[in-house]
């Protein structure tokens, strides 16, 4: 596992004669390194930046992985110069509710002229994709090589890896870290404080995620589901199969329930997850896969630490309501990228980056953290209340529009 969450700054110049093996180092290949890797390399051509992707695993060791992400229109736009799997099923509406009081609100992909508002595809399938994409560039990929913590001088950061047993330090102008992980196993993260502010903070959610894939009997292709519990969120993305029957479930609730479901047999696993959602699309006939995992957020306040820089995971870690997590970490990656190949590798260029992505990240990141509350709190006024700002939605088009954008795009600058 790489460490480079921690940054020590020397404020003098280094000794060396300031040579530098990379301009720019990624730590971390999965989605959102990868990315950047592919982006800085096919911008930077005229420049001719050195590029460096460290990861402690071998891209192989991910292809398999079934887990399914969700990804936003704007993610798909931006990704599709690199690579775009051929097995991404569409999201062309989503319908928000919440269980045991009234209100709903739908967002249909022809409402915003798009072909679809987002898509599902297996972790596995983008990672392959982008994986290949980066294979053809010119990026030196370090495989099986953990990092430890850098050290930085006025130039730049001196980063140690480690390969097959062999230790050597690695010179670098610009240092990302692109590194990810679940909450739960996340430790505190660099480039700045776990503070509380507008941003940054950590937050346990006091929830555990419950994945797996499942199939229904009555599906409805191409729908996905947030129906809000006492207890959480439950997630369906519609992820093809025959005839659509095919979802991937996500079930937030308390960790002792999640405990006990996850010693339930399947059968009766599906039975408390009909309970919990409703007979929207009849029984649930199937599950597969069924894995949990602890939520939270984990979000620094500050991207930019001298010559050190976080993107997605490394920069924030958000509860799964709304499926931002990776489409946030996409947009970080995109506009890192942008502003290395305008400006260089250099401290102003992360500048520009981290100003850049404050309003984006703000939005996000409350919003999210705002639903991961909200929705949770089992008291019948409030229900009543979130009731009719579902359906206060349906009443006024250019709030639901600006939300479904925010969703889809962001915030761009």
């Amino acid at each position: 596992m790489n460490d480079v969450s921690q940054s020590t700054v020397i404020l003098k110049p280094a000794a060396s004669d300031h040579g530098f093996d990379f301009d720019v180092t990624i730590v971390g290949a999965g989605p959102v390194g990868l990315a950047l890797a592919g982006w800085l390399a096919r911008r930077s051509a005229t420049q001719a930046l050195k590029i460096a992707l460290i990861d402690a695993r071998e891209p192989e060791d991910s292809i398999t992985d079934p887990r399914a992400i969700a990804v936003s229109h704007g993610s798909r736009m931006i990704l599709e110069p690199l690579r775009w799997p051929a097995d991404a099923t569409a999201i062309q509406r989503i319908h928000v509710s919440q269980r045991g009081h009234f209100g709903r609100t739908l967002i249909d992909h022809s409402e915003h002229g798009l072909p679809a508002l987002g898509y599902v595809l297996r972790y596995g399938s983008i990672v392959h994709g982008l994986a290949e994409a980066v294979h053809a560039t010119s990026v030196h990929w370090f495989r099986s090589t953990s990092a430890a913590a850098p050290t930085q001088d006025l130039d730049g950061v001196t980063l140690p890896i480690e390969t097959a047993g062999v230790t050597r330090n690695l010179r670098t102008r610009i240092l990302v870290n692109a590194e990810g992980g679940l909450f739960g196993d996340q430790k505190q993260k660099a480039t700045g404080s776990t503070g509380s502010s507008a941003v940054g903070g950590t937050r346990d959610y006091g929830q555990t995620a419950l994945v797996g894939t499942v199939a229904v009997s009555a599906p409805q292709p191409h729908v996905a589901w947030e129906r809000f519990t006492s207890q959480g969120p439950i997630a369906l993305l519609p992820m093809g199969g025959v005839r659509g029957a095919n979802y991937a479930l996500v079930w937030c609730c308390a960790p002792d329930e999640a405990a006990r479901r996850a010693q339930l047999s399947d059968d009766e696993f599906l039975l408390e997850l009909g309970a919990a959602f409703g007979n929207r699309m009849g029984r649930f006939t199937q599950i597969k896969g069924r894995a949990s995992f602890p939520l939270g957020l984990n979000a620094v306040d500050t991207l930019v630490n001298g010559h050190v820089v976080a993107i997605g995971n490394a920069a924030q870690t958000l509860h799964p309501v709304a499926g931002q997590g990776l489409n946030l970490g996409l947009r970080d990656a995109h506009a890192l990228a942008d502003a290395l190949s305008a400006e260089g590798p250099t401290p102003l260029a992360l500048a520009t980056f981290a100003q850049r992505r404050a309003l984006d990240r703000r939005l996000t990141i409350g919003a999210t953290d705002t639903l991961a509350r909200l929705f949770t709190v089992d008291f019948p006024p409030l229900a009543a209340l979130r009731g009719l700002a579902l359906t206060a939605l349906e009443f006024v088009p250019p709030v639901k529009t600006a939300l479904a954008r925010q969703m889809m795009f962001g915030q761009r600058r």
